[in-house]
């Protein structure tokens, strides 16, 4: 892992560069910013420049409790190591929910335990089998429980010689304030659009117009763009029945509508939310397609091609109710009131706002 390898974030990588060269490495470094920017394969790439060998780069990250775990045992990263090898030789770019899904969570919440910590403790203590530096990188350290926060920030207050800590956070508030303190902070903003643009080009082999396509929707996420190439993604999904949904209302397909609610009750609650995100966008992206300016647009291919009939339905006169309506469903939704009623209600007055001009 380079930074050849990591997606844009030039000036980031000139900074970690920079404290190379001059051999001014602070002890701890905190890499922060949204889901999708790259900062996991910055710091993988840096720490592969600090330490000659993989023995001295440490990995932690948050880990689940397995049925076969003793009621004892505290789950470490190294329980996992195995699915942590196989994730990182596939990319660096991956997100939390990738990650349960590669250690076959069903609803455990993953955390960093103070079993972690004191393994820790044990590694750091020794010396660097090759080069100068080892490094400890930890992902996502505000999923630390309280313990093992403290443990770290002992390890900061006094880190064992010769050691990096590299953590790696998309919420930096929710550590310690005295971590945050003891650390050097990078802020890592969204990648530019034309770097992920290129990177679809070189890396995926796609046509310029449909990279810079993508590339404006990922909106500095290259998750999200690697998202938007999978055919099966779920936003195909999704457009699916946005599109079945206001056709049926179209034609006030009453019954029919009534088979699309009782459909869409069955998908899950954290996906009907994200449903509801996604109708959310997509009404909004339909006003925005009447103003014919193709640079305020967010749309794949396929939903463009849907808009171009579509678009029409939403105007000045029913965005906002409908919108209105979006963000009821997902309070509904979010308190666990009943799918099917919410939804069917739902489509019943979509079919009455549609017909407003």
């Amino acid at each position: 892992m380079t930074f050849n390898d990591v997606i844009g974030q030039h000036e980031v990588k000139a900074r970690l560069q920079k404290m190379i060269d001059e051999n001014r490495i602070p002890h701890a470094i905190l890499l922060c910013g949204p889901r999708g920017a790259g900062k996991l394969s910055l710091a993988m790439a840096f720490a592969e420049m600090l330490c000659q060998s993989p023995l001295d780069r440490h990995c932690s990250y948050p880990v689940i409790r397995t049925p076969n775990m003793t009621s004892d045992h505290k789950a470490i990263s190294a329980d996992f190591a195995d699915e942590w090898r196989e994730m990182l030789e596939q990319t660096t770019y991956f997100s939390i929910n990738d990650w349960l899904e590669a250690m076959g969570a069903t609803s455990q919440q993953a955390i960093i335990t103070v079993g972690e910590s004191d393994e820790l403790i044990r590694k750091l203590s020794l010396r660097p089998s090759q080069g100068n530096y080892k490094t400890s990188i930890i992902w996502l350290p505000e999923r630390m429980n309280s313990e093992c926060a403290n443990k770290l920030l002992k390890l900061l207050e006094e880190p064992p010689t010769d050691t990096v800590f590299l953590l790696v956070s998309e919420e930096p508030e929710a550590l310690l304030e005295t971590i945050r303190s003891r650390t050097q902070r990078i802020d890592v903003k969204k990648i530019k659009t034309d770097d992920i643009r290129d990177a679809l080009i070189s890396q995926r082999g796609l046509d310029s117009e449909n990279a810079n396509l993508i590339a404006r929707i990922a909106n500095g996420n290259w998750l999200k763009a690697i998202e938007m190439l999978n055919a099966e993604n779920e936003n195909a999904q999704f457009l699916e029945l946005f599109i079945s949904l206001m056709r049926l209302c179209y034609k006030r397909d009453v019954r029919e509508l009534k088979k699309w609610s009782d459909n869409v009750a069955g998908l899950g609650r954290e996906k009907q939310l994200r449903l509801l995100n996604y109708t959310q966008r997509m009404v909004r992206e339909n006003f925005i397609f009447n103003f014919r300016q193709p640079e305020l647009n967010y749309m794949t291919m396929e939903e463009m091609n849907f808009a171009r009939n579509f678009a029409r339905f939403i105007n000045e006169a029913n965005v906002a109710e409908i919108n209105s309506l979006l963000d009821t469903c997902q309070r509904d939704i979010a308190q666990n009131a009943n799918a099917k009623i919410v939804f069917f209600d739902f489509t019943l007055k979509m079919i009455i706002l549609l017909i407003k001009k």
